[in-house]
C-alpha cells in the first residue's frame, strides 16, 4: 500500500456518549477506521449497535464526545457549522433507508436541487441529473414525481441525488433496507457499479450479509468497538475518473 495516499475518511479513537436516565450510555468506545480512495466498506452489526450514530459522525452531522474525524486529511471535529456544511455539500454524499425525495418535484428536479444550491447553472445541473438517472436505468422516469415511482425507483433517484455534486465519499445507511429482496439486489448492484465506475469511496451500513460480502471489506460494530473483517488486502487508487 502506498503510504503517501491520504485516506478519504479516517476516524481516530472516536467515542460517543449519550445521557440516558441520568446515566452515560457509551455507544461508540474508541472507534478507529480508515477508508482509502476507491474503497467500498460494509458496516455491519445488530440493530442498536451504533451504525447510524457512526455514520452521522463520519458525515459531520453529529460531533463525537471524544476523538477525531479526518476527511481527505483535514481535521474536522472542531470546525464551525459553516465549514462543516460546506464539507458535507462538496465532499460527501448521503443515502438513507428512506429516500426523502421532495414530493412536489420530479426525478430530474430532485437530482438538480443539490447542484443548484452548490451554484451549478441550470442547464448543466439538468444535464448531469439526467445522465445520472440514465446511468441508473431511469431514463423513462425523468418527469415522474416520487409518488409515481416504485420503491426501487425512488431509491435510485435518491442515489443519483447523493452523487449529483461528485462527492469523494458516499455514506449510506441501510440503502436497501425498505426494499424487497429482488428490488434490493437490483438497486444495490447499480449502486455498487456506479461507485466502482466513478472511483468513489463508500461506507455502507447494511444488515444484508450477502451484499456486505460483495464489498471490498467488512467492519463490524461490536459493543461499541469496530472489528475489521477484512477479507483480503485492498489496494487504494490515487485518483478517480468521476465524470
Amino acid at each position: 500500500m502506498n503510504k503517501n495516499v491520504v485516506p478519504t475518511l479516517e476516524l481516530r479513537k472516536v467515542v460517543k456518549t449519550f445521557k440516558q436516565g441520568g446515566q452515560n450510555l457509551d455507544v461508540l468506545r474508541g472507534v478507529d477506521l480508515e477508508i482509502m480512495p476507491g474503497e467500498v466498506v460494509a458496516l455491519i452489526g445488530p440493530s442498536g449497535s451504533g451504525k447510524s450514530t457512526m455514520l452521522q459522525i463520519a458525515g459531520l452531522l453529529d460531533r463525537p464526545s471524544k476523538g477525531e474525524i479526518y476527511l481527505n486529511g483535514q481535521k474536522c471535529s472542531k470546525l464551525g457549522d459553516g465549514m462543516r456544511t460546506s464539507l458535507r455539500r462538496d465532499y460527501l454524499g448521503f443515502v438513507y433507508q428512506y429516500h426523502n425525495l421532495l414530493p412536489d418535484f420530479d426525478a430530474t428536479e430532485n437530482v438538480m436541487l443539490p447542484q443548484l444550491i452548490a451554484g451549478v447553472k441550470y442547464k448543466e445541473a439538468r444535464e448531469k441529473a439526467r445522465w445520472l438517472l440514465s446511468r441508473l436505468k431511469l431514463e423513462k422516469r425523468y418527469s415522474h414525481r416520487p409518488a409515481e415511482l416504485s420503491g426501487g425507483e425512488q431509491q435510485r433517484v435518491a442515489i443519483a441525488r447523493a452523487l449529483a455534486n461528485a462527492p469523494k465519499l458516499l455514506l449510506a445507511d441501510e440503502p436497501t433496507g425498505n426494499l424487497d429482496p429482488k428490488t434490493a439486489e437490483i438497486v444495490f448492484a447499480e449502486l455498487l457499479a456506479i461507485v466502482k465506475e466513478t472511483g468513489l469511496s463508500a461506507l455502507i451500513a447494511t444488515h444484508n450479509f450477502e451484499l456486505a460480502d460483495r464489498m471490498d471489506r467488512k467492519v463490524s460494530l461490536e459493543e461499541g468497538k469496530l472489528v475489521d473483517k477484512r477479507l483480503e488486502a485492498f489496494v487504494p487508487i490515487e485518483g478517480s475518473n468521476f465524470y
